[in-house]
């Protein structure tokens, strides 16, 4: 393999070693490991992010390491085009709400991961190579910094100007899972003067009629969701903010627990049906919403009932039928169940199980050597405190399933 060999403004040539070194480490692809895993494992804010963000860090890694590397070869500097795209990832990181701090903080730890490697790769190297590689990556900082901290700026402050769609994009964001901590999720809702409510719902509603008029794809605009929200009373100044986008056909809405026992009739009104998350933390609104978008693409029509949207057990007995579970089976179990697997409601407990096993109130009184009133007493409160009635077919269903796991785990 050839040797190049370059020259500097000042005319001394720069050693070959440092071309060596550069090829030995962009065909090595555990530089970007390394240089990931140490960004993942000293930056807080990289510790919480979602791993599916992971393939664009390693993207920018691997970039970031082939430009310095050149110019450390070459004897150049950071140029325009580096900054362009530096100033690009400011402004993508704006957007998702990853604390600039964070971003910049990464960078440091990448550039000291690299002059690691170089060192462990070339432990001859000389003084003027190791000097410039210094020179060269505290330059860089220094420059990409201050380009970085402007981008971001203008973008925060362009967002922040649009409240309404940055409010949009906030949400798009949110069941995206490109949020890296709970913290930056407050940082960017503080910038957009809001408070995002601490205990939430998720909704994820279709008109009854999917169908599309032109047999093209049916788009939902996001007027339609605000206007959900209107009629929710969710779009009122109050201490917490409601958000609304479209999914396709699909209005998503993060609302505050509250509104929940208005969503039946309001989705009735507009002729919808929907799925309401509430149980999933503010940082697991990605887990939420494929929680309810799953259980919309997969409940059977009896499952929908005008009275009532599905709920968070509606959508984990859907997933743990589809062989997709969310939480573990026992989770689940509480979740469907709620109070009755405490051995306070056994006898509720006792009283669903023959209700189901058996077909009629009459038939689990004579099982249980009860009379039918009483049997039909317990069944109410497992309605009451179960937000499901026996007597309803899916309803029911899920409540077997419940009761099927609860009583496993207890024989187990």
């Amino acid at each position: 393999m050839a040797v190049r060999t370059f020259f500097r403004w000042d005319h001394h040539p720069v050693t070959n070693m440092r071309e060596r070194v550069r090829q030995e480490l962009l065909a090595d692809t555990r530089l970007v490991e390394a240089v990931v895993d140490a960004v993942h494992e000293q930056v807080p804010a990289y510790t919480a992010l979602d791993g599916s963000r992971f393939p664009e860090v390693r993207a920018i890694a691997a970039w970031a390491n082939d430009r310095l590397l050149d110019h450390w070869v070459t004897g150049g500097a950071v140029d325009a085009a580096d900054l362009r795209r530096f100033r690009g990832i400011a402004a993508a990181r704006a957007a998702d709400g990853r604390p600039l701090q964070a971003v910049l903080r990464a960078y440091r730890v990448a550039a000291a991961v690299l002059a690691d490697e170089v060192a462990a790769r070339a432990p001859q190297l000389s003084a003027k190579d190791a000097f410039a590689l210094t020179r060269l990556l505290l330059t860089a900082m220094d420059t990409l910094s201050e380009e970085m901290t402007a981008a971001y700026a203008d973008t925060s402050q362009r967002l922040t100007g649009d409240r309404d769609r940055a409010l949009q994009l906030l949400l798009d964001d949110l069941i995206a899972g490109r949020h890296a901590s709970l913290g930056a999720l407050t940082d960017r809702a503080s910038r957009l003067g809001i408070q995002l409510p601490e205990r939430y719902c998720l909704l994820v509603a279709e008109p009854l009629d999917t169908t599309p008029q032109d047999g093209g794809a049916t788009d939902l605009s996001l007027h339609t969701s605000t206007a959900l929200l209107k009629a929710l009373g969710a779009d009122r100044d109050r201490r917490e903010t409601s958000l609304a986008t479209t999914h396709a056909s699909r209005a998503v809405l993060l609302l505050p627990t509250t509104a929940t026992d208005a969503l039946p009739g309001v989705l009735r009104g507009h002729g919808w049906r929907g799925c309401v998350i509430s149980g999933e933390s503010l940082d697991r609104v990605a887990v939420a919403h494929r929680l309810a978008a799953g259980a919309l693409d997969s409940a059977p029509p009896h499952a929908h009932h005008p009275d009532r949207v599905l709920t968070d057990a509606d959508a984990h007995v859907l997933a743990l039928l589809a062989g997709h579970p969310v939480a573990s089976p026992d989770r689940i179990g509480r979740i469907v169940l709620g109070p009755l697997v405490d051995r306070a409601q056994h006898h509720l407990l006792e009283a669903l199980t023959a209700y189901i096993d058996t077909g009629s109130a009459n038939a689990a009184a004579r099982e249980l050597h009860l009379h039918p009133q009483s049997v039909r007493y317990r069944l109410r409160r497992v309605r009451d405190m179960t937000a499901r009635d026996p007597r309803d077919p899916w309803q029911r269903l899920t409540l077997d399933i419940g009761r099927t796991i609860a009583l496993g785990a207890r024989n187990g």
